[in-house]
């Protein structure tokens, strides 16, 4: 396993928050973790949410337990002054006003990572990237189970990275996902081991501009030393200018060989370092779709020897990861037509990931909340691939007029109208594919509240088929019935 850095040496002592005067804007998950653990620490702790208590539920009264100041309806606006640190929601963009004039004030402004990497022991690998994070997030953690390490997923997969730091210890790995929006405000965040998957177009509502956003994810690297690891895709060519010059890096491939790092030989997964080369995997041992996540495959193995994992480890936990929950996740066959959930291709590039894993015809469902995308991108694709597109939410209208007159366009307006639909026109042998390569929070309450949702409706359309097909078994038996009783009684005649 790879030596931890001391954190001495990088002026990160456990920090005292006895006492001290902590905001944290936003009760939601992270929000509510990070109040906790503060007050835990003794820190004068206000939280402040926007919705009015009743939308907030029971946690008001676990975090007025603990001694946290509450306030709803509010961004805390009045009390910046008063606060030695300041830890916003993930929602909260960096350069709001508020955090803007906190900073003037000499406000310590840090994202919720930030805060937790001040108290978390053992080695960290941070992964980010615009597609492919929670999957690859997840498999370097199964992949470090089993090779016996001390292993804990957090970050943007859903685990605040704050509320993991109790369990780590000097042996612990934490394995966890990054969005650009946690990134952004770090100070002197740095994982022993940083993973960029790719930069595509995305979150432009938020960061703007593409050359901001590739900044914040960037910032992954900012306080890497040689001591540390960058594992980058040299298949990408948006994030090849991004390279640390501080980190060692390690690139990986699935079209050609790399000096350092993991790429594809014929059916082999080949890992190169220092010359000398090991095969970690084969690519039939990849029990995932689509190319893509060949990708992921080879960006988790890259990490996972890199921390110190073998080769062993490494294939068995290929062979045996069976992916994640709403990433091209099968949901059922229902008379030979399969459903496949994809909620998290929340962008239009993971949409075209998602099309790309089926060769055949595909009714595909898209919309939700646009982020400033560009659609046009599908428009040859799904003339090629999808039999039907289906739309949903509130950016319906924008993705028809961007790719109109390419594919059979409808109008479903709602998921439950869209699967219905889809039922009615899907012949054997068609795949249905939620992808919606948007945000879901014009309908829904995250991505994973909208796949689990489509997953219902299809387990509905499931038992709706069974019953359809028994009625039709009943009914042949009748007919047969129906049809030998005449011959049995001319017979007996």
């Amino acid at each position: 396993m790879l030596k931890v850095h001391d954190k001495k040496d990088f002026d990160l002592a456990a920090m005292e928050l006895k006492n001290k005067r902590v905001l944290v804007i936003g009760l939601a998950r992270t929000g509510v973790a990070t109040a906790l653990f503060c007050a835990a620490r003794g820190a004068r702790v206000t939280a402040t949410e926007s919705r009015p208590e009743a939308q907030v539920g029971g946690v008001a009264d676990k975090l007025r337990a603990a001694g946290v100041k509450l306030e709803f309806g509010g961004d805390g606006d009045s009390r910046i002054a008063e606060q030695d640190l300041i830890v916003p929601s993930p929602g909260v963009p960096a350069d709001a006003p508020l955090l803007l004039a906190a900073r003037k004030r000499n406000v310590a402004v840090w994202s919720e990572i930030e805060l937790a990497y001040r108290f978390l022991h053992g080695m960290l690998i941070g992964i980010t990237g615009s597609n492919g994070k929670t999957t690859t997030t997840s498999l370097i953690a199964h992949i470090l189970e089993l090779a016996k390490f001390p292993t804990l997923l957090a970050g943007n997969i859903g685990i605040p990275l704050i509320s993991c730091v109790e369990r780590t210890g000097p042996e612990t790995v934490t394995v966890a996902e990054l969005s650009s929006f946690q990134l952004e405000l770090v100070e002197k965040f740095r994982p022993r081991i940083s993973v960029f998957l790719n930069l595509t177009s995305d979150h432009l509502d938020r960061h703007l501009t593409m050359d901001r956003y590739a900044a914040a994810k960037a910032r992954i690297f900012e306080n890497q030393t040689a001591e540390d690891f960058a594992v980058m895709n040299a298949d990408d060519p948006a994030t090849r200018p991004l390279a640390p010059s501080g980190a060692a890096v390690y690139w990986f491939s699935r079209t050609g060989g790399v000096q350092q790092g993991s790429f594809v030989r014929g059916d082999q997964i080949v890992f190169c370092r220092d010359g000398e080369e090991e095969v970690l995997a084969r690519r039939q041992d990849i029990t995932l779709v689509g190319e893509h996540n060949l990708e992921n495959v080879l960006a988790a193995a890259t990490a996972s020897r890199l921390a110190g994992a073998n080769a062993q480890a490494i294939a068995e936990g290929v062979r045996t990861f069976a992916g994640v929950e709403h990433r091209l996740e099968f949901v059922a066959e229902v008379g030979s037509v399969r459903y496949y959930n994809d909620s998290k291709a929340t962008n239009v590039d993971a949409t075209l990931k998602a099309l790309g894993a089926f060769p055949g015809r595909v009714l595909i469902i898209l919309g939700g909340k646009d982020k400033g995308s560009d659609y046009t991108a599908l428009r040859k694709p799904l003339h090629q691939k999808a039999s039907v597109v289906l739309l949903i939410g509130a950016a319906a209208q924008k993705i028809e007029s961007q790719i109109a007159g390419r594919v059979r366009i409808e109008r479903a307006a709602t998921l439950e109208r869209a699967v219905e639909m889809a039922w009615h026109v899907a012949q054997p042998g068609d795949v249905v594919l939620l992808a919606p390569a948007c945000a879901s929070f014009d309908q829904f309450e995250n991505y994973e509240h909208r796949g689990r949702v489509f997953k219902e409706l299809v387990r509905q359309i499931e038992k709706r088929g069974a019953v359809t097909a028994s009625s039709n078994v009943v009914a042949r038996g009748t007919a047969k019935e129906s049809a030998a009783a005449p011959r049995r009684a001319s017979k007996g005649s």
